[in-house]
């Protein structure tokens, strides 16, 4: 949902870069009926998302990695421990994006997300957390997908405000 969520919001935009998921459930397997119907009712198809098993190859090419969870998140630090000060679950991302403000204009990728890195410690990561965890509908009803669609919109929105400020 995230995926295609974010990726809309950047199309909305005119922003062009390349979203993409990846996890640690096995590779091929299509995504719920609930979330299919989840983002069906905000003009999202994502009948034909498959998953895609998180891999060493796939995180070094990436410039940021956005994590659901904090396990996610260490996951991706274990593949590729260069990898961490570009990795951050999504709701620490904006929550240090919000701290230490927006990207600037001219500021690369690359310094914005090293200013948020700052004073950030693998340890701070243990466990799970409301605070950084996006929590995992599977298994539930339509209501949660819906509660969680909606946190993602929010967030993924805010995410992409701080990446690409509007202008004035």
């Amino acid at each position: 949902m995230a995926e295609a969520l974010l990726a809309d919001n950047l199309h909305e935009r005119d922003i062009a870069a390349r979203v993409s998921s990846a996890g640690r459930v096995s590779d091929g397997q299509p995504a719920t009926d609930t979330a299919v119907d989840t983002m069906a009712e905000r003009g999202l198809d994502i009948s034909g998302h498959l998953s895609r098993r998180m891999s060493s190859s796939m995180l070094g090419r990436a410039d940021l990695i956005v994590a659901m969870t904090r396990e996610h998140l260490r996951e991706a630090a274990v593949l590729r421990p260069e990898c961490y000060p570009r990795t951050f679950t999504l709701k620490e991302l904006v929550r240090r994006g919000s701290d230490e403000g927006p990207r600037a204009p001219g500021e690369s990728l690359d310094d914005w997300l090293t200013r948020l890195h700052k004073g950030r410690r693998p340890l701070d990561h243990l466990g799970s957390s409301a605070v950084d965890d996006v929590a995992d509908p599977v298994g539930q009803g339509p209501h949660v997908y819906e509660q969680t669609a909606t946190e993602l919109e929010g967030l993924t929105t805010r995410l992409v405000d701080l990446l690409w400020p509007p202008a004035g």
